[in-house]
């Protein structure tokens, strides 16, 4: 994809559903009983990956792909089947990690792999509380990574634990309670700071019992979950290229339609209000223990910031756009404490830095994120996404201010959370 200098954005836009929940509907809504109807379900490759894993399980999806909705017939915490063949997750992280905790409470094996990038991201973050709980959970290849089978039949019950999790990940957290349905006694996490609550709150609205207190949440073993309708909010994810483009696009002025703001999601916003921007939240409304807001946003003159400690969590996702947008603030920018951005599907740290360096920025990489002077101009270069959406969108967004061409390789991988990422950039521009 070839972005080139273009008008300011105008109007409107409706990002596709958050991922996150899109992922988690389809998950326990297969461990509900009776139907459960999902609207405005993301129909990207990741959560398609999700939705193919638990139709192998035996679970019945039906997927109305133009208005974007999708009906689970879930058959309850037992209802799952197993299957002969190796399940894949393709690209999605969240996919088997949250899977693995599921099926680590059946009565059957498993044997869970995915794609290269897949292969070598880190899973010994669930393997070893996994296996504190009593599952029979191993790397196949001995080296903390995926494929992972899964020895369900053979091992005794999951046991409760409490988990004081090294690392504030929600994929960490939701792998064990949604493995803690199935064990005997309540299971515990505490994470050194909260990270996305997605899992938390639909298990509640599914009738679970799940506490929150601090930075430990628990679960009971054993709920009655039952079918809900799900309208899911506009991913904030997705929403922030176009929040990051009309802040420096000179002369915009956007409205971005029914976007979620959790607050463990929406560190992008806080950011942004810290930089100086203009961004208005109106319409703010609550649907199934989910906040959604329309967001006006106009033009502004940003200014750089220290980003760091229990932030990070709420906008790790979105380092990427914010890099680029801390490269028209007054000033420096520096974003600490983002270690776990080596561990995406890139590592993020280094790919950021080198393309923003290509482009001309003054940038430069620390140990656990960058340090960026930002007011100097810059221009087209040839960009390597490394196949990461959210890199390939992020450096789209900084070729609309940039002098020159702006050619980002493998730019179909936005497919995997936003197939029509850039066709909507045009139609804004027009």
């Amino acid at each position: 994809m070839i972005i080139k200098k273009r008008n300011p954005l105008k109007g409107y836009i409706t990002v596709p559903g958050d991922k996150s929940i899109s992922h988690r509907g389809v998950m326990i809504g297969a461990l509900a009983n009776g139907k459960t109807e999902v609207n405005h379900f993301l129909l990207g490759e990741d959560c398609l990956a999700t939705i193919s894993c638990f139709r192998r399980l035996g679970i019945n999806i039906d997927i109305d792909f133009q208005n974007e909705k999708v009906v689970i017939e879930g058959k309850g915490l037992d209802g799952l089947k197993a299957q002969n063949d190796i399940l894949n997750v393709g690209n999605s992280g969240t996919t088997i990690r949250l899977m693995s905790g599921i099926l680590c409470g059946q009565n059957f094996s498993s044997l869970i792999t995915g794609d290269s990038s897949i292969q070598s991201r880190p899973m010994k973050r669930i393997l070893t509380p996994l296996k504190q709980m009593g599952a029979d959970i191993e790397s196949l290849n001995n080296n903390g990574c995926a494929p992972l089978s899964i020895n369900s039949s053979k091992c005794p019950s999951l046991k409760g634990i409490h988990y004081n999790s090294p690392v504030a990940s929600a994929q960490v957290k939701s792998c064990l309670l949604l493995a803690g349905l199935y064990a005997e006694g309540d299971t515990l996490v505490t994470e050194p700071a909260i990270s996305r609550n997605h899992t938390e709150l639909m298990l509640t609205n599914f009738g679970a019992e799940v506490k929150s207190i601090d930075n430990t949440v628990s679960v009971k073993p054993r709920p009655s979950l039952t079918g809900r309708k799900i309208d899911i909010p506009g991913d904030i994810s997705s929403a922030a290229y176009f929040i990051a483009a009309a802040l420096i696009v000179p002369n915009s002025e956007l409205l971005i339609k029914n976007v979620g703001i959790n607050p463990t999601r929406a560190g992008i916003l806080k950011v942004c209000q810290m930089m100086g921007a203009d961004i208005k939240l109106e319409n703010i409304k609550e649907n199934g223990n989910e906040l959604s807001a329309d967001l006006l946003v106009r033009h502004s003159n940003l200014k750089g910031v220290n980003i760091g400690g229990s932030i990070i969590p709420t906008l790790i996702d979105e380092i990427p756009i914010i890099a680029v947008l801390s490269c028209f603030a007054k000033g420096r920018t520096v974003i600490r404490d983002a270690q776990e951005l080596k561990v995406k599907e890139s590592n993020r740290i280094d790919v950021i830095v080198d393309n923003l360096s290509r482009m001309g920025a003054d940038i430069e990489a620390t140990d656990d994120g960058m340090i960026i002077n930002g007011g100097k101009p810059l221009h087209g270069a040839t960009i390597d996404s490394k196949m990461d959406h959210r890199i390939a969108m992020a450096f789209a967004i900084a070729g609309l201010m940039a002098d020159g061409d702006t050619n980002i390789l493998d730019s179909e991988c936005v497919a995997i959370s936003y197939p029509g990422f850039f066709k909507d950039l045009i139609n804004l521009q027009n």
